[in-house]
């Protein structure tokens, strides 16, 4: 397989720019680490081999094994209540001390107590709960679900998604970097295209409805043809370009499933438990989905930890194991989760990420005034971010740009993460202050001019 692999869920960690970096500040220390990383552990893309070794974090900043410091507007989308936060550390301590495991065929308090709360906060009729030990596994649970409860096996999922790494999750993921050169993955996994109005934020008039959402249509004609789909699963918002769908969009989805027998499920790994502004991204689109797949940041930031969330009804699978993990109800981890769950709620993070989502979106954009760099900005909440073109008129990716602008900001102590090569995706902790939000787009603001100095510098040089 290529060195270089598709660059749609994140940055690649092998060219001549990570190099550079890593002669400038990482130390020999620090490379000794690095190397038995890399000795013991088994290559693969994206994070083979690894960038830096931590040595601490707590709230928004990351520190490694020299001292540096970085506001982390990365964090694999975990860290909602920011790093190492207090209550939910307490809570894992105290759980520790009394039932730090609890085996099969046995339930414990600290589990039943979460998922008595997430039924209490979700949509509509989601009082259903099941955990698993990740967002991946919740996934294939979801799947089965969906199985068992409409006798069908076929999926309809987008292009270009994300829903895990495991065999069936790529099956219904759409991103070529973990589905090429697999061999035959989950039968009875059909595509279409995503909801895209990026393409429509380049019209003039800004409409993405003026095409009669042909999106939407195109799984409507799907669900119609096929007749036997037993889920359509789907990011409510895609969370690497952070691509809204059009208005309307999920209302007709939800429409077309409940005419043609198909549940519909959200998956909401990454962008739920109030990184959109809303509990639930589904709120943002009034829609109730019949599953919710949460993770991430469920285990506070510390424990792997996930659920899918299912209507009432779907209770259909008790001569089935849909999980049967041996951490399902991890008292530690529902311990976690109860924990953070308090924490958002008594801190009001949903709001606070509507409210500084709006502050982003508009540094942003002033920052898009200033640099030619930038083609487009986009947000929902505490997740935003910049397309990074070489000409605004044509659009072209400014990918090389777009990387050389990550490490610049990585030296000025501002992580985060490059999606499709060329979009800039900041997901902060949901505590993060407006202070430390100006002081990552200082840096930002910062790292473009250099990389927009240093182009017209190559231009001017070049014969």
């Amino acid at each position: 397989m290529s060195d270089h692999p598709d660059p749609s869920e994140g940055d690649t960690n092998r060219s001549a720019a990570r190099r550079r970096w890593e002669s400038r500040h990482i130390d020999h220390r620090t490379r000794r680490w690095l190397e038995e990383d890399a000795a013991y552990f088994l290559h693969q893309a994206l994070s083979t081999p690894c960038l830096n070794v931590l040595s601490g974090c707590s709230g928004s900043v990351i520190e490694d094994l020299q001292g540096g410091r970085f506001l982390d507007f990365h964090g694999n989308s975990v860290h909602q209540v920011g790093f190492a936060n207090p209550a939910v550390i307490a809570a894992i301590i105290a759980q520790l001390k009394t039932l730090p495991f609890c085996p099969r065929r046995y339930t414990n308090l600290p589990a039943i107590g979460l998922a008595r709360r997430l039924a209490e906060l979700a949509p509509g009729r989601l009082r259903k709960v099941l955990f698993a030990p990740g967002g991946t596994t919740a996934v294939g649970m979801a799947l089965k679900l969906a199985r068992v409860a409409t006798g069908r096996f076929k999926t309809v999922s987008m292009w270009d998604s994300f829903h895990g790494a495991s065999l069936d999750a790529i099956s219904i993921g759409g991103e070529a970097m973990f589905r090429r050169g697999i061999g035959p993955l989950l039968p009875g996994s059909e595509h279409v295209p995503p909801p895209d109005p990026y393409r429509c934020l380049w019209d003039p008039e800004g409409r993405c409805d003026r095409c009669g959402l042909k999106c939407a249509a195109y799984v409507e004609y799907v669900l119609e043809k096929e007749q036997d789909v037993g889920a359509v699963i789907a990011e409510p918002i895609r969370c690497t370009r952070i691509t809204p769908p059009p208005a309307g969009y999920w209302k007709r989805i939800r429409q077309a499933c409940d005419r043609h027998g198909a549940l519909l499920i959200f998956d909401e790994t990454a962008v739920g438990l109030g990184r959109t502004g809303k509990f639930f991204a589904a709120d943002l689109y009034e829609v109730v989905p019949d599953v919710i797949v949460i993770g991430k940041g469920l285990g506070g930031g510390v424990f792997p930890l996930a659920a899918i969330l299912a209507r009432e009804d779907l209770d259909v699978a008790g001569a089935s194991a849909l999980g049967h993990y041996t951490h399902e109800k991890n008292p530690v981890a529902c311990a976690a989760g109860l924990a953070a769950l308090d924490f958002i709620e008594k801190e009001r993070l949903p709001a606070r990420a509507s409210d500084l989502g709006r502050y982003a979106l508009e540094r942003l954009g002033e920052l898009m005034q200033r640099h030619a760099l930038i083609g487009d900005v986009r947000g929902q909440g505490l997740m935003f971010g910049a397309e990074l073109v070489a000409d605004r008129h044509t659009r072209a990716p400014a990918a090389a740009e777009a990387e050389e602008v990550m490490y610049a900001c990585l030296e000025r102590g501002l992580s985060f993460k490059v999606s499709h090569g060329n979009f800039l995706t900041l997901t902060p902790p949901l505590t993060v202050s407006r202070a430390e939000l100006d002081l990552a787009f200082a840096a930002l603001d910062a790292a473009l001019a250099e990389v927009e100095s240093a182009a017209r510098t190559f231009r001017k040089e070049s014969p």
